[in-house]
Order: C-alpha cells, then sequence, then structure tokens
C-alpha cells in the first residue's frame, strides 16, 4: 500500500503530481518565502489579513486557562494573541510542518517577549502527534489548502479537540460577487508574482499561491468535509465577497 499511495496523484497549483511531489514541492514554497511570509502578507492583501485574522479570534471563543493549536501556524500571528488571551495558565501550541517557518515564528515571538505559554511543534497535520481530547480550539488560517490529504487532517484535528471544542478554519474560498472575477484573476495571476519577485525574490511561489486557491474547496464542499469528519454545528462567515472565509464547527 505504501507503494501504491506513493504514485496517487493531487494537485500542486494547476498541476498533477504525485503526492509525496506535491509534499516536498510545498516545502519548497514555503523554504523560500519564509523569510518575507509577514511583509509579503501585509503588501498582497493590502493589511487586510489582519481584519480576517481579527474576526477569526472574536469566532474562536477562547478564554483564559484554555488549550488552543494555531495549526500551520507559521510565523505565529494567531499564536501571539492566542497566547495573551489564554493567560498563564492556558496553552498555545504552535504548530507547522515546515521548520523554516517554524524558525521564523519563533524568532519572531520571543524577540516580543512571548514565552511562557507557547510551544513548538513540527509535524505533519494528517497525522497530529497528540493524544486524544486535549485541545479546546484549534485553528488552521491560510494552510488547510496545502495540505495533500485534507479529509486525513480533518479526522486528525476532530480527535485531538476535546468535546466541546471547536475548529475554525480561515481560508482562501471562492469569490462571489462575479463582476470582480476578471479584476480578481489578473491581480493573482498577473501582479501578485510580480510583487513575490521583487520582494521575495521569488514570483513561482506565489503563482502557485493563486492556483492553490482556485483548486480549494469552495464554501460549501468545505462544509461537507468538515460534517463528514464529525462536525457539528458548522458553519461558515464570508469575507470581502467570499475572497476569504472562517468556516466553524464542534466536536460534540
Amino acid at each position: 500500500m505504501a507503494d501504491e499511495n506513493k504514485h496517487e496523484t493531487t494537485y500542486f497549483g494547476f498541476r498533477t503530481v504525485t503526492k509525496d511531489q506535491k509534499a516536498l514541492m510545498v516545502a519548497d514554497v514555503f523554504h523560500s518565502v519564509a523569510a518575507k511570509y509577514d511583509l509579503m502578507n501585509d503588501l498582497m492583501s493590502f493589511g487586510i489579513h489582519r481584519i480576517w485574522k481579527r474576526f477569526a479570534i472574536q469566532y474562536s471563543g477562547v478564554r483564559r486557562g484554555q488549550q488552543v493549536l494555531d495549526l500551520a501556524g507559521g510565523t505565529g500571528d494567531l499564536t501571539a494573541k492566542f497566547s495573551r488571551l489564554v493567560g498563564e495558565q492556558g496553552e498555545v501550541v504552535l504548530m507547522d510542518i515546515n521548520d523554516s517557518m517554524l524558525k521564523v515564528g519563533r524568532e519572531k515571538l520571543r524577540n516580543r517577549g512571548i514565552l511562557g505559554n507557547v510551544s513548538y511543534v513540527q509535524a505533519n497535520a494528517e497525522t497530529l502527534p497528540f493524544l486524544d481530547d486535549v485541545f479546546d480550539c484549534i485553528i488552521i488560517s491560510f494552510g488547510l489548502r496545502n495540505i495533500t490529504e485534507k479529509e486525513l487532517a480533518l479526522r486528525s484535528i476532530y480527535r485531538v479537540l476535546k468535546p466541546g471544542g471547536r475548529l475554525l478554519i480561515l481560508e482562501f474560498s471562492t469569490l462571489l460577487f462575479k463582476p470582480l472575477k476578471k479584476v480578481y484573476d489578473l491581480y493573482s495571476f498577473h501582479v501578485l508574482p510580480k510583487i513575490g519577485a521583487m520582494v521575495a525574490r521569488d514570483a513561482d511561489s506565489y503563482r502557485y499561491l493563486a492556483e492553490s486557491i482556485r483548486m480549494h474547496p469552495d464554501q460549501e464542499i468545505l462544509k461537507s468535509m468538515m460534517l463528514d469528519a464529525g462536525f457539528g454545528s458548522v458553519e461558515y462567515f464570508n469575507m470581502t465577497c467570499g475572497i476569504v472565509a472562517l468556516h466553524r464547527g464542534y466536536k460534540f
């Protein structure tokens, strides 16, 4: 079975590749962009990503003393916010599969003096290295579309959530206002790679970003995937005309 899985195909942007190839190619993307990741987020979203993340935090319901997993948390923007919310009695785990992103996140948080209630784990979201029923809240922000086996990841997340715990998925989604599509596509496929080339010296990674957004499940399909994984009371909230959506579901 292991050899068969190596040859199963999936998508890397618009390209069809083997699942093993995708894992390596996604790793290369984030090794390349890690150093400029935060700056590029501000530039390519015109700073709006901060509003999207603030909305997600407000809907997380995280309180003092709770356990939070910032999954595919990269450079730790959300970890920093949750660290303050859970306080000294709580804990936030910043987890990412990419060691370059995790190193940038660890350095950034430590430079801000965020030490005591944050831990760091490098692991794959498809097989989370935690016991059952650990976390009150798990959030994955702009990371799900890069995971090869999304269904496996959702089931793994469900397993490590406490009963009553919630999953939040903040992700690029499907544009709802069709008259904007031409402008959005022009920006995504032509402007964004040029910004990536100038700032991060990497146009290809940001071309992949645009393609991966188009290949990601839309709002209703992702909702169905969460329900299939066992989550209940699943709902989603569109932001910026559906360019981004926040999905939330509970483990009962």
